[in-house]
């Protein structure tokens, strides 16, 4: 009688900033595709999208047993670590930000498997196995998994050209690609040599590692645990290499803090402003203080004013540093907050610096809404509730009611 195991559930002047409408509601969350269309409430949004899976049945627990006449029946084993599978999404396996867990749902729904959406690792599970055995042999106990890998992109909203001359939104890929990894609910089951197992499943990589070719597979043995041979022994993650150079797809780098002789900025300062309404970004005077929203008046002095500087284009998507001309400062994310969720804008000494470069994603010409995304942490700027002295804050996916798309407006 075969013994089976049971599946488990498993360029600044040409901006054209003009007065627009306001901002439509914003589109659905579900998995949005390059050049799917979105709105301007989109702007200050980011979602990831799967461009690559890869499903591979894995053994995490492993333990060679030996059956004699006599000692079938009910057993429980203790197995032995062979692999370990921990779910990340790119640089970040703490999975806590909502494009990390929008992230792990796209892949649940592109492979059709039951897969973990939160920080979780193999190694986390019991080792101990427990079956009925019927007839003796030699048995591998095991518990494995099916071990999900692959790519994704990042999509950002951001105005493209038609073929008629035109303008729409779309959603486009921007910056923040990387990988991600992780797995289904954990099986667990006993397997013999003879055993007739479904090709390429979690079962048939455990009667692999049994070696049912090997002396070690044919030879009586007393009941209990067998020596694990070679195939058996758990795998050894390989030496990271030396870094190279250049940086991870993931994040462009945080260069410190060097101050930069100058800026090149333009000539026109911007109130970063909430669309329809008084509240803009205001910079702060005191260092440890962040960007709030504050209401412009003749009192502001120049703290609600900025200036766009080092400017680059590519695909559309303008980048640029954010000097403020009240305090001289240039916004950015501190670098001990880059990965936190909600972390506080801020501004300090321009410097040549990812954390204070910024790009800039556009409505259609004619209107001045914006979104922004920090360079470095890939996060989009918006804020909790609309009140004055609110915080400015970075969002993973920024804010899906459209508190993260903004009104650029020349002074």
């Amino acid at each position: 009688m075969a013994v089976t195991a049971t599946a488990a559930a498993g360029a600044v002047t040409a901006l054209g900033l003009a007065a627009a409408p306001a901002a439509a509601a914003p589109t659905a969350t579900t998995a949005a595709r390059p050049g799917d269309a979105c709105t301007a409430a989109d702007l200050g949004t980011r979602h990831p999208y799967v461009k690559t899976t890869e499903v591979s049945p894995t053994i995490t627990h492993f333990k060679g047993w030996y059956v004699t006449e006599g000692t079938t029946g009910q057993q429980t084993v203790s197995t032995d670590t062979t692999t370990v599978i921990s779910v990340s999404v790119g640089l970040n396996d703490t999975i806590e930000t909502s494009f990390a867990v929008e992230a792990l749902s796209n892949v649940k729904a592109t492979v059709g498997l039951d897969v973990k959406l939160e920080y979780t690792s193999t190694s986390e599970e019991s080792n101990s196995v427990t079956w009925n055995l019927t007839q003796p042999g030699y048995y591998g106990f095991y518990k494995g998994t099916k071990k999900v890998t692959g790519t994704y992109g990042s999509l950002n909203c951001n105005r493209a050209q038609q073929d008629d001359g035109s303008w729409a939104l779309k959603w486009t890929e921007g910056p923040g690609s990387g990988s991600f990894t992780t797995f289904t609910t954990l099986e667990e089951g006993a397997v013999r040599c003879q055993d007739s197992v479904p090709a390429d499943s979690i079962m048939a990589r455990a009667q692999a590692l049994l070696d049912c070719g090997s002396v070690a597979s044919k030879a009586d043995h007393p009941a209990g645990a067998v020596a694990p041979t070679a195939k058996q022994k758990p795998d050894r993650p390989a030496p990271q290499p030396a870094p190279t150079a250049g940086t991870p797809a993931e994040q462009p780098t945080a260069t410190g803090h060097s101050t930069r002789a100058a800026l090149d900025c333009s000539t026109e300062a911007y109130k970063i402003a909430v669309p329809g309404k008084p509240l803009s970004w205001g910079a702060p005077l005191l260092a440890d203080d962040g960007v709030r929203l504050r209401p412009s008046s003749i009192f502001s002095a120049h703290l609600d004013n900025w200036r766009l500087c080092n400017v680059t284009e590519q695909d559309g998507v303008l980048e640029a540093s954010l000097w403020n001309w009240g305090n001289g400062g240039c916004a950015t994310i501190a670098e001990q907050n880059a990965s936190t969720e909600r972390a506080v804008l801020m501004t300090v000494p321009c410097a040549e610096d990812d954390l204070q470069r910024f790009y800039i994603y556009r409505d259609v010409p004619g209107s001045s809404k914006i979104g922004v995304q920090n360079k470095y942490t890939g996060s989009m700027m918006g804020y909790d509730r609309y009140a004055d002295g609110e915080f400015i804050r970075q969002y993973s996916s920024g804010r899906q009611d459209g508190t993260g798309t903004f009104d650029l407006t020349a002074v």
